[in-house]
């Protein structure tokens, strides 16, 4: 991979959003790093994942679990399936390290989550922080915020 620009960066977050609308879980698994974290915090600000209740706090071993969920067929409350659509502004680099090869990038986004004739709309912003390992970008950690993040909720079926 050639050097790491803030193109890279913002076609990164792009491509990640559109694996997930296209529901290739497996390709977007692929894109966190061994040790990596999905997180939706339940408070706003909120710094610490461990030490205070979140909506999502998943490792990939637990993200794994939830694809194959997803891609199984006898998940029966998914039949017919969830779909999803991501609306992203665009990208804001917020830390570029290439020394370190650490980078942070935050999105503002609208998340279109539907199944049958349930639609679901989120706001908020995803910060991703990025780290290349053997010149290709991974997730580390992928932070989702939502602007109502202390509502009640149904069920999230998907990925935001």
């Amino acid at each position: 991979m050639t050097a790491i620009t803030e193109k890279t960066l913002t076609d990164f977050v792009y491509a990640e959003a559109r694996m997930l609308d296209e529901q290739r879980f497996n390709d977007w698994l692929a894109l966190f790093t061994d040790d990596a974290y999905y997180w939706m915090p339940l408070a706003h600000d909120q710094q610490d994942p461990k030490l205070h209740t979140s909506l999502l706090y998943e490792d990939t071993l637990l993200l794994r679990v939830r694809i194959e969920r997803l891609n199984g067929q006898r998940t029966f409350s998914q039949q017919p399936k969830s779909r999803c659509h991501h609306l992203l502004q665009a990208p804001s680099i917020e830390a570029f390290d290439a020394d370190k090869g650490e980078y942070t990038v935050r999105t503002a986004f609208h998340y279109t989550e539907t199944r049958q004739d349930k639609q679901t709309l989120y706001a908020g912003w995803a910060t991703h922080q990025l780290v290349a390992v053997d010149g290709v970008l991974k997730i580390r950690q992928k932070r989702v915020d939502l602007v109502n993040c202390d509502a009640a909720f149904g069920n999230i079926q998907l990925f935001m």
